[in-house]
């Protein structure tokens, strides 16, 4: 990968030739270059930054350097159609997650541009997407001095995704957020340390109730460190239940709502061959591309989802499920009214399966017209069916 970095104070990119970083650069898997974008001010006092239009504190960095600088990086590839992401640190841009991490991990040339004072003059953005693809991104919702410790940070979890940074590539499959949860905790010697003792299932050689541990762990940090994940944070509006097809930046919050959708049933048996309780970032996005799944958000946040597809004439329903929090309320009477109007003009018939002795879900779906036909595809299910009109 290549990442070229442009900057009034390029010493402060230094941290780049250091640790993992630094050694993916002197063994070639990363092309790091930093530029002055005061080169590209030709005036005595090297000047990048003037009063604003319309008034305001603060100023503002000129277009005529940024447009200098920019037309060197992109004129700086051998192969003309070459075409960078051009990503600008600010907080007015999309919030950086570890999905725009592994997003941009696999472009094959990053730029930043590291903004300083109230920003960059707003044609600049116009000017470089002729030769780029820009995007405003958000570290956090804060406001630094400027776009290097942003750079940084960015680089680093960008970098630290391509193969070969990471020497364990393994462990980047169960760190935080990688899949829409929070890490869980790590211990190593002694096993006792100052009257604290690792918890005794860690020690014990049973692989299966280590996982089944690091997984209650994961789920209960979350629940508690980052609530936003798992819990709504307002009220939900009737004009948010709009199904949208899944996408795969959708994953990771998809698997979140899986995991705790499963774990609200007090299902505890591991050994149940029910797909939805053994879902991995992994196999979520990849039954995108044989499901037809959907999404509802509201104020951003993924609160509900489900599948449809259309198999022997029927339509068939599967993983109708909202968020724990947000139950009872009836959404997940609205999401199925929805996903039966995706139901083909040719299907004959709604088709759904639950747990047999689930009182509350087998109400809600008599009162929306289902009726019991059979026994469900696992153990302790019923399949419901629903005539169409």
């Amino acid at each position: 990968m290549r990442i070229d970095v442009v900057s009034i104070f390029p010493e402060y990119l230094a941290p780049l030739d250091l640790s993992l970083i630094g050694k993916a650069r002197r063994d070639g898997l990363l092309d790091v270059c930093v530029h002055d974008l005061r080169d590209a001010a030709h005036d005595r006092h090297r000047t990048v930054d003037d009063s604003p239009y319309g008034g305001g504190a603060g100023m503002v960095m000129k277009a005529e350097p940024w447009a200098q600088a920019l037309d060197a990086v992109a004129c700086s590839s051998a192969a003309p159609s070459d075409r960078p992401v051009l990503i600008v640190p600010g907080p007015a841009g999309a919030p950086f997650t570890q999905q725009i991490a592994r997003e941009l991990a696999s472009a094959p040339w990053l730029v930043f541009a590291c903004g300083r004072y109230e920003g960059i003059d707003e044609r600049v953005y116009e000017h470089a997407a002729q030769r780029m693809e820009v995007r405003v991104i958000s570290l956090g919702d804060y406001v630094l001095n400027g776009g290097e410790v942003a750079a940084l940070a960015m680089i680093e979890a960008i970098a630290r995704l391509i193969p070969g940074v990471i020497g364990n590539a393994a462990s980047l499959d169960e760190e935080s957020h990688e899949d829409g949860l929070l890490e869980y905790p790590v211990y190593t010697k002694p096993a006792q340390w100052r009257g604290r003792d690792v918890p005794p299932v860690l020690l014990s050689g049973d692989h299966g109730a280590v996982a089944s541990w690091r997984h209650d762990q994961r789920l209960q940090r979350t629940a508690e460190r980052r609530p936003d994940l798992l819990h709504a944070s307002g009220a939900v509006q009737p004009s948010d239940l709009a199904l949208q097809p899944a996408q795969l930046g959708d994953i990771g919050e998809l698997l979140t709502l899986t995991h705790a959708c499963w774990l609200a049933t007090g299902i505890e048996n591991d050994t149940l061959q029910i797909p939805a309780q053994h879902e991995t970032y992994a196999s979520l996005a990849a039954s995108l591309d044989t499901t037809s799944t959907y999404v509802v958000r509201s104020a951003g946040r993924l609160i509900a989802s489900t599948r449809g597809h259309l198999q022997d004439g029927e339509w068939q329903i599967e993983r109708l499920m909202v968020a724990p929090d947000l139950r009872r309320r009836g959404l997940a009477r609205r999401v199925l009214a929805e996903i039966e109007t995706l139901a083909p003009a040719t299907a004959t018939s709604c088709t759904l399966f639950t747990g047999a002795r689930n009182d509350v879900l087998l109400r809600m779906y008599r009162k929306a017209g289902y009726r019991r036909a059979g026994f469900g595809p696992f153990a302790g299910t019923v399949l419901l069916r629903k005539d169409r009109p």
